[in-house]
């Protein structure tokens, strides 16, 4: 009995869930999830292939926009692949090592996310408060130096929490809750006492998101505060329509987390079905609206489009 007691299953295997109660119909399930996929990578890749070939947009807005959809992207690729052999191979099982990575990547690339949208509310917040030394501030090598930054937070703050679930013991097979790993689903599957694990991630979640949104939100106190003391009504509408699609963004992005985040620590007894729906929204919905937003509302993005289209 020790023996098993200190044996860690390696070769053991969790399952991946897909909509509860639907299963008779996950196959045609995954047609939309399939169109989602593929809309969201020809969106991002447009945006990408304009900004890199348009010098006029390289500007600091518009190569945060491109690293947001550079990092869409890579969220696509590491969810997308367990979701669509569900719904139409109906395959479930994913290895430790496999269900690790992809908890690592996810999480990693939701941290850098966030860490984005914060340099871009920045990036308002220079260009209504401070436009004299907008350039100045926001030049091109200290641009690339702040997203490199990013990346390096993501990998600092989220490394330690794939690491520390591979030092747990899980007695058998495990049926996850989501299409993919996320840590706290992870987490509940473990053997070991899982406090340390349970700090760490709460720890990483203040430090990424719960940081990073009260600073957007204090930014955006700074702007208004700019913006109300214009005089002119139509400079103060001008100035704050550059930030709608920001705000957009912003919301897209915060409003699935916090939910997902919220009911998987603190609400107990709450429906599945909430849960897993909280949780495509927060990897497939920012993927998919951002590049439309940001087209839609950003003029001079919108023309590059239309003129790449009629070429």
């Amino acid at each position: 009995m020790s023996v098993l007691n200190n044996t860690k299953f390696i070769s053991a295997v969790f399952l991946l869930t897909g909509i509860p109660g639907l299963e008779d119909v996950h196959l045609w399930l995954s047609i939309p999830f399939c169109l989602t996929y593929v809309i969201s990578i020809v969106g991002n890749s447009v945006i990408l292939s304009i900004i890199k070939t348009d010098t006029s947009l390289h500007e600091p807005m518009y190569i945060f926009l491109s690293m947001l959809a550079i990092t869409d992207i890579g969220l696509l690729t590491a969810t997308m692949p367990t979701i669509l052999r569900i719904y139409m191979f109906n395959y479930r099982e994913i290895s430790f090592t496999a269900c690790f990575a992809q908890m690592f990547f996810i999480h990693f690339l939701h941290c850098t996310e966030s860490s984005l949208l914060l340099l871009m509310a920045f990036d308002r917040y220079v260009a209504i408060c401070d436009p004299l030394r907008y350039a100045s501030i926001l030049t091109l090598p200290r641009v690339i130096k702040m997203g490199l930054l990013c990346v390096l937070r993501g990998v600092a703050i989220i490394l330690p929490l794939p690491l520390l679930l591979k030092r747990y013991q899980y007695c058998e097979t495990g049926v996850l809750s989501h299409s993919y790993c996320l840590h706290q689903d992870v987490m509940k599957m473990a053997c070991s006492d899982i406090t340390v694990s349970s700090i760490c991630g709460l720890t990483a979640r203040l430090l990424t998101m719960g940081l990073d949104s009260l600073l957007i939100f204090l930014s955006y106190v700074m702007i208004l505060s700019t913006v109300l003391s214009v005089v002119s009504p139509t400079e103060c509408m001008k100035a704050l329509n550059t930030c709608v699609s920001h705000l957009c963004a912003v919301l897209i992005f915060y409003t699935p987390e916090i939910g997902l985040s919220l009911i998987s620590r603190f609400v107990k007894g709450y429906s599945p079905m909430l849960s897993v729906l909280l949780g495509y929204m927060s990897v497939l919905v920012p993927p998919l609206l951002n590049p439309i937003v940001y087209s839609v509302k950003s003029k001079h993005l919108r023309a590059r489009i239309f003129r790449r289209f009629i070429k």
